[in-house]
């Protein structure tokens, strides 16, 4: 599941970097970015709809509930550091 995909180990599952791109014209995860996963919105940046809907995409992506990810830091930013919980190395991605 986690092909290619950089992360690492946190306190309640994985902890990786996300590059998101506010105002695309689709809402998906695009693929590996350097050492980040590049996620597309279709949200602006604005009153943290970007984010909530970054939190739809990889819960998602993923398949697990959107209370399990959360951004550690990045709020305001394109960078972010995301974690999802529960999330092991061996889950299989729905």
């Amino acid at each position: 599941m986690l092909d290619g995909i950089p992360f690492r180990k946190g306190k309640h599952g994985m902890v990786l970097k996300v590059r998101v791109e506010p105002r695309s014209s689709r809402a998906e995860v695009v693929g590996v970015l350097g050492d980040a996963l590049k996620v597309k919105l279709t949200s602006a940046p604005v009153d943290g709809a970007a984010n909530r809907q970054l939190v739809e995409v990889l819960s998602r992506f993923f398949g697990i509930r959107k209370s399990a990810v959360r951004i550690l830091k990045g709020e305001t930013s394109k960078n972010k550091i995301v974690e999802l919980e529960g999330i092991e190395e061996d889950t299989p991605r729905q």
